[in-house]
């Protein structure tokens, strides 16, 4: 069991490699913007994996070891898939169309989410244009209480949309607490010390950032936040 658990290891190295490979240069043949964050994630996972020694002191902590791996394994994969891999190759706002407004066609037709959609929109939008101003008196200091701003209102956000979702029985419930948490997971790990080892390409780092937040955001309320409001209307539930 031991030997055949190890060779599995060995084919998951070969099989991550060759997919990261891939999936990097199709991120860099279309000039997508979350190609090094995508590597980041990437060489930590390759580097968990590299660095794992199953515990052979005996069957019980060879069994402990593996079943650890395999939880990281799962949850780095989903959060991975939900937070990173979901926007390769997201659509770029037409020219004409102001990235950061909360216009009808985000709206669910349930009052309470739309409203916190909206304010969240208007923290992203406040961050980037604190970013792309010049003069700003402790600019990195308004970055990083905007973004602590955001988290923490994406969280209650969460919070009062997961009710809303429980109590009208809603099914997808536990895919959007997963995309949530994929979400919260990203902005609670986004470090921006970073900025200090990124020297000229400081501007550049944020913008990509913010627009990455931005791009996760639609397509979460198209793809996933619309059908709850779809739902409510098909089975006659009214918003309280």
């Amino acid at each position: 069991v031991l030997s055949l658990a190890l060779k599995v290891i060995d084919e998951l190295k070969d099989y991550a490699n060759t997919h990261f490979a891939n999936e990097e240069a199709y991120m860099e043949s279309i000039n997508d913007p979350e190609l090094p964050l995508q590597k980041k994630e990437h060489a930590a996972f390759k580097t968990k994996i590299n660095e794992f020694k199953i515990d052979d002191s005996s069957d019980a902590a060879a069994k402990e070891s593996l079943n650890e791996l395999i939880k990281y394994l799962v949850r780095w994969l989903y959060h991975h898939i939900l937070s990173s891999d979901m926007m390769i190759g997201k659509l770029e706002a037409k020219e004409d169309e102001d990235p950061f407004a909360f216009t009808d066609k985000y709206k669910t037709g349930i009052e309470m989410v739309d409203e916190e959609h909206k304010k969240l929109f208007e923290i992203i939008r406040e961050t980037n244009d604190v970013i792309n101003t010049e003069f700003v008196h402790d600019k990195y200091d308004e970055i990083m209480r905007l973004l602590a701003e955001l988290k923490n209102y994406t969280e209650i956000h969460f919070s009062d949309e997961e009710n809303l979702m429980e109590e009208i029985g809603y099914p997808g419930l536990e895919a959007q607490r997963m995309a949530h948490e994929s979400f919260v997971e990203k902005l609670v790990t986004i470090d921006l010390e970073e900025l200090d080892e990124i020297d000229d390409n400081q501007q550049e780092y944020l913008i990509d950032l913010i627009n990455f937040l931005s791009g996760w955001l639609i397509n979460h309320i198209l793809g996933s936040d619309k059908k709850i409001g779809e739902y409510m209307r098909e089975h006659g539930i009214k918003e309280e």
